[in-house]
This record gives structure tokens, C-alpha cells and sequence, in this order.
């Protein structure tokens, strides 16, 4: 019997996915015009740099019903891809230049602008290329 491959994006979704403190200090830097965003980066640094847990925090907070199951995360993150997928956006996060994606998605309105940077490092985290095949 053929066993079933699991996709990366399944492997990553069942994994903690964070970013480490030199991370979130290089993200305050490209990000120090968006308040939203370093409010996000404050609660991922709180959570240890777990970005799931950040994220449901933060939902909790723009008055969203997240479950707390893990891949919240994962499913608003699909949500957002056609913006993050768009040609000219997609090549600043292969360059971990995330200002510009930032910008992109709080003006496409897909999700509460305090979301929208964890939904970033979450695609930078995962591997643009395999976060962007579901488009």
C-alpha cells in the first residue's frame, strides 16, 4: 500500500513555528513605521516567539474568534496568500524585506492590521516558494 507524502507546508503546520529574538529585532528595525506591526512584534516577543501563540493572542485582542487549535495561524495565512503572491511582493519576502508585504497586506484589508505581520513571518518562516504554490 502507497503511504502518503506529506506536503512541507503539513510537516511545518504541525510544527512551532517562531522566530528568535535577533529575528524580531531585525523585523523592529524594517518595521519601526508600522505601529500595528511592532505591537505584533511585542506579543511574539512575550510568547517566546512563538508566532501561533502570538497570533491568537492577538486575534483575541482585535476582537476576533480564533480556535486555538493549532494551523489558526496557517489558515489566515492562506487567506492572504493572493497578495503575498503577487510577483513584485513575493520577491521582498525571498529577500526577507518584509516592510513592503506588510504594507501590501494592510491595504488589501484581508485581516486586523496587528495580524498582518504575524501572517508575513509566518510565509517567510514556512519558505515563500512553498507557501505560494497554493495561488
Amino acid at each position: 500500500m502507497a503511504r502518503a507524502e506529506n506536503s512541507p507546508l503539513q510537516l511545518i503546520s504541525s510544527m512551532t513555528i517562531s522566530l528568535t529574538f535577533e529575528e524580531i529585532a531585525r523585523y523592529r528595525e524594517q518595521l519601526s513605521d508600522h505601529p500595528a506591526a511592532c505591537k505584533a512584534l511585542d506579543a511574539i516577543e512575550d510568547c517566546e516567539g512563538d508566532l501561533e501563540d502570538a497570533a491568537i493572542d492577538l486575534a483575541l485582542h482585535a476582537g476576533q474568534e480564533p480556535n486555538v487549535s493549532e494551523g489558526w495561524l496557517d489558515s489566515m495565512a492562506k487567506r492572504c496568500r493572493p497578495v503575498l503572491c503577487q510577483p513584485s511582493v513575493r520577491e521582498q519576502l525571498d529577500r526577507h524585506e518584509i516592510a513592503g508585504p506588510v504594507k501590501a497586506l494592510v491595504e488589501a484589508k484581508l485581516c486586523p492590521p496587528v495580524l498582518v505581520a504575524p501572517v508575513v513571518f509566518y510565509a517567510v518562516k514556512t519558505g515563500v516558494e512553498d507557501f505560494c504554490k497554493g495561488v
